[in-house]
């Protein structure tokens, strides 16, 4: 090699790591086979450490880039019988959603009495089976959300930074794999409270993996996680909240601060290394919050942290709560086979922070 194209290439290189230079960092390629660890990953000139804002300087997908057309049609091989299971709550429950939100109203509207009717919605996205969008979350200590939008951004009238309708546009489908944590736990006589702060580890997932025949690391590492695969946790909270009276459920959904608690995947750094490294297109879960809550700190983190703030603002990557997992997890385990193909429609709407999920899983 001459030492003027040895100079090149290193000048190339270079220019692709120094982040001095954001203009010379390519978005990387959806279709690639191959991305960094989290542990691995460049920096990036105005993004927060641990941040993976790589797909371009306006991009507003995240992680919904990795479903292109080739990683679609590969899902199409999950669907065996053809057997549709929606994973949506009913609009009208919780009847008293959690974090002091609106419940749902529905109101009928008559057009001509007797002819024609119309409904009327009043609906806040995140009081019941939602995706979380990236206007939702911010990473706290930059204040900034994915791709470096701001709460100004948002906030600004007519802005659709961020917004639910470059979902909508792309649309959300692909293949799905469910890991049925509250089935391993009632099969290993595990027992725990869903409305309670339990936090789901990493190595307890790796257990509920293989009693499903799952190896969860990422094929890159060996495993059977594919990347842009979705991912479904059942936690048990659909469950617990089937067992109580409607009394119980006001009263449990209207605890407050460090009162409020729920199972949900614990703040770990195998827990983040794990989902971020799998590279999923999405993640999504059937309680309230994806992650235990109150949040527990990781004590060799410098803050206690939310999920959110990684999952979200920093790898801008759909976040889906109060899916109802239960009919699945029935099909899945009578099939013994835990993938299949997801497809989702969130709402168009401008500058929208969320949507209901419209989801649904095939096998």
């Amino acid at each position: 090699m001459s030492t003027n194209t040895a100079s090149s290439r290193l000048s190339q290189l270079l220019s692709i790591f120094t982040p001095s230079k954001p203009a010379t960092m390519p978005p990387w390629d959806p279709d690639s086979t191959s991305f960094p660890t989290r542990q691995n990953l460049p920096p990036h000139p105005i993004a927060p450490k641990g941040a993976s804002w790589n797909w371009g300087a306006t991009d507003q997908l995240g992680r919904l880039n990795l479903l292109t057309p080739a990683r679609v049609l590969s899902a199409r091989r999950t669907i065996t019988t053809g057997q549709l299971i929606p994973l949506n709550l009913p609009l009208s429950v919780p009847a008293t959603p959690s974090f002091n939100r609106r419940p749902f109203e529905h109101t009928i509207k008559a057009v001509a009495p007797g002819i024609s009717y119309d409904d009327e919605y009043t609906l806040n996205t995140q009081s019941g089976t939602q995706w979380d969008g990236l206007r939702h979350f911010a990473h706290i200590p930059s204040g900034l959300f994915y791709n470096g939008a701001k709460g100004a951004d948002i906030e600004a009238e007519g802005s659709d930074v961020c917004g639910m309708q470059a979902w909508a546009a792309h649309g959300i489908a692909g293949r799905g794999v469910l890991l049925d944590y509250w089935g391993y736990t009632i099969a290993h006589n595990k027992s725990y409270d869903a409305y309670a702060q339990h936090a789901i580890s990493h190595a307890d997932l790796v257990a509920c993996g293989k009693w499903q025949g799952l190896d969860i690391r990422p094929a890159s590492q060996g495993g059977d996680i594919q990347i842009g695969d979705m991912l479904f946790v059942r936690s048990g909270f659909n469950a617990a909240y089937a067992s109580k009276t409607e009394e119980e459920r006001t009263k449990l959904a209207k605890r407050e601060g460090e009162a409020l608690t729920y199972a949900g995947v614990e703040q770990s750094e195998e827990m983040l290394d794990w989902l971020h490294d799998a590279y999923f297109a999405a993640v999504a879960g059937d309680a309230p919050s994806f992650e235990v809550w109150p949040p527990k700190k990781d004590e060799r983190a410098e803050r206690k942290y939310y999920m959110h703030e990684y999952i979200l603002a920093l790898w801008g990557m759909p976040l889906g709560e109060m899916l109802d997992l239960e009919a699945l997890a029935v099909a899945c385990g009578k099939q013994k086979r835990y993938v299949f193909f997801f497809v989702s429609s969130p709402a168009n709407v401008k500058g929208g922070v969320g949507s209901h999920v419209n989801g649904v899983a095939i096998l």
